[in-house]
């Protein structure tokens, strides 16, 4: 009994120790997966993944920094620049600055540094009247590491002060911000420079891209504290172009002045002027009223923000008779008339065209009239028959090569087209209509650049506000002039010059005048067409376009009013304004 226990005990040795041999081969078998496992790890971070790990690393050990531009500088020309005036060359115009970058400062609290929370709100808010304390104390006691600005564009002197109150967690932040010297002059034109510094409206968006530059880029070894200890690359900012407008700042100003005068004095609701080169499109003047100050662009109230578009390229109204002179250059360029034709009977003062009538102001009759007398008289009637003569196709071409229906191409957002013109869609009242300056749109930009061609021998040039850019190195290049299309023959534009002198020295234009001068222009006295038809009672837009000297025009020009009170027709209006402003330009600016 006891040799069978002993045989048993000595049995299970055996086989305890056959399996102690087994654990110990499959733990080798584990280390060695597992030693493989680590050495394809160790391959795959080392090796495979290397560039990815090494980013990483140099991430945590590399800063990134970008650098400002600077935006390029905005001028005018002016023949008497002041003070602030850059001299050019012998023999050029001088540059006057409308737009400039100016260093102020933002004031900066940073909650978790503040120790004193009442005495940084009492004391910002003192001096900044906006600010909103209870938010402001809301925000110190959220111990948040970044808030924004609570002041904006500070002047140095309030900056400095502040920075003398020593209030821990309140710092004054240096920052680049746009200056419009000038103040609202040529405020629709420039436009303005926005909180995200990108440009809005007027040439700083249309030039955004230009005038802003390209950022640059430092790259350097930084701390465990984030700071900058080395620095290794940098590709420098390339500041912005600089550009100068063909603006006159000088004639800018007195127009402006002009208007507003006018505004005032006939209480009207707004007015446009614009003056072009006619041989050149470069645009002298362009004023719109009411104007805002860019600088204070954010204190334009939402619903007064129209002011900050350009309303002598963006709006569009019924011209009334200063579309006559259009018309009347087609029809004796296409040889449907010359200025001695008269019709075959009599014009009465009312005409019935598919059951509409149309009638003249004052429902007067001028009787047997030769066409340049239907200019000068400013003869709807005559008109309507003028159109009939043409031809809806004919008229149509004509309209189409003055640059009606589409856009001149200056370099401005958000210019209109006016109305297309389509003649398939013309009634025959229409097309009368059209004749005199009823049922079509136009900008003022259009009717400027028509008459610009008329002036310049019945050639259409671009309008263009750009004159000359200049490279951050100084290098300039000068923006030439563009040729659209001849529109009429030399002779025809001959013929429309005496017609429209003829308007200025015995019609109704006879208020534009300025002694010693050739002036040519028409008056145009506009009904104001309704959303829902037909057109408001009692008031309309008064406007002058014409050109000067008639027989070598330097310039072209037209005054809009918008809706003025006290006044009948645009011959008591923006006739008198146009030759206010012409006689200072010939006398002035011209000499």
């Amino acid at each position: 009994m006891n040799q069978n226990r002993y045989q048993y005990s000595r049995l299970s040795s055996e086989d305890i120790g056959n399996g102690y041999g087994s654990r110990i081969a499959i733990l080798r078998v584990i280390f060695v997966l597992l030693l493989a496992l680590l050495v394809a790890q160790l391959i795959r971070k080392q090796v495979l993944e290397y560039s990815t790990y090494k980013a990483m690393a140099q991430g945590q050990q590399t800063a990134k920094l970008t650098s400002t531009p600077d935006r390029g500088i905005i001028y005018a020309y002016d023949k008497t620049a002041g003070d602030m005036g850059v001299t050019a060359k012998e023999g050029e115009r001088q540059y006057h600055p409308l737009a400039i970058n100016m260093q102020k400062y933002n004031v900066v609290v940073v909650p978790k540094n503040v120790i004193d929370p009442d005495r940084v709100v009492d004391e910002l808010s003192k001096r900044f009247p906006d600010i909103d304390k209870n938010k402001l104390a809301t925000n110190i006691k959220s111990k948040k590491i970044y808030i924004p600005p609570v002041a904006k564009k500070v002047e140095k002197d309030q900056a400095e002060e502040i920075s003398k109150l020593n209030m821990a967690g309140v710092m004054t932040v240096p920052t680049t911000v746009r200056y419009y010297p000038e103040g609202s002059l040529a405020a629709q034109v420039l436009g303005f420079v926005n909180y995200e510094d990108e440009g809005a409206y007027g040439i700083e968006r249309y030039y955004n891209g230009e005038l802003k530059g390209i950022p640059g880029v430092i790259y350097g070894l930084k701390d465990t504290h984030g700071r900058v200890i080395e620095v290794n690359d940098q590709a420098k900012a390339t500041d912005g172009v600089s550009i100068v407008l063909s603006i006159d700042s000088t004639v800018q100003f007195i127009v402006e002045q002009e208007l507003k005068k006018s505004i005032e004095a006939y209480k009207a609701e707004g007015g446009t002027v614009i003056i072009m080169e006619p041989r050149t499109g470069k645009i002298i003047a362009m004023a719109n009223e009411p104007a805002y100050d860019p600088n204070a662009f954010n204190k334009v109230p939402e619903s007064e923000q129209w002011k900050f578009v350009n309303s002598a390229v963006t709006d569009v109204w019924e011209p009334g008779s200063i579309m006559k002179p259009v018309i009347m250059a087609g029809a004796i360029d296409g040889g449907t008339v010359e200025p001695d034709t008269k019709p075959e009977k009599p014009f009465g003062n009312v005409v019935t065209i598919d059951d509409y009538e149309i009638h003249n102001a004052q429902d007067k009759s001028y009787g047997m009239e030769t066409m340049t007398e239907v200019i000068k008289n400013s003869d709807n009637i005559g008109m309507a028959w003028l159109s009939e003569k043409m031809g809806k196709d004919i008229m149509a071409k004509y309209l189409t090569d003055f640059g009606f229906g589409a856009k001149t191409g200056i370099d401005v957002e958000a210019e209109s087209i006016g109305m297309s013109i389509d003649p398939k869609k013309w009634s025959k009242v229409q097309r009368a209509n059209i004749s005199f300056g009823q049922g079509i749109l136009t900008t003022p930009l259009q009717m400027v650049t028509a008459y610009g061609a008329i002036a310049n021998g019945g050639k259409l040039v671009k309008p263009h506000l750009l004159d000359t850019v200049i490279a951050p190195n100084g290098e300039k290049k000068q923006i030439q002039t563009t040729d659209v299309r001849q529109v009429i023959k030399q002779e025809t534009a001959d013929k429309m010059k005496e017609m429209l002198i003829n308007v200025v020295d015995n019609g109704h234009g006879k208020k534009a005048a300025v002694e010693g001068y050739k002036v040519a222009g028409k008056t145009g006295t506009a009904q104001i067409a309704k959303k829902g038809g037909g057109y408001e009672e009692n008031q309309h837009i008064g406007s002058f376009v014409g050109y000067a000297p008639a027989d070598n025009p330097k310039f072209v020009m037209l005054v809009k009013l918008d809706k003025p009170q006290n006044v009948e027709f645009a011959e008591s209006s923006a006739a008198p304004t146009f030759g206010t402003i012409a006689k200072w330009l010939l006398t002035n600016y011209y000499k």
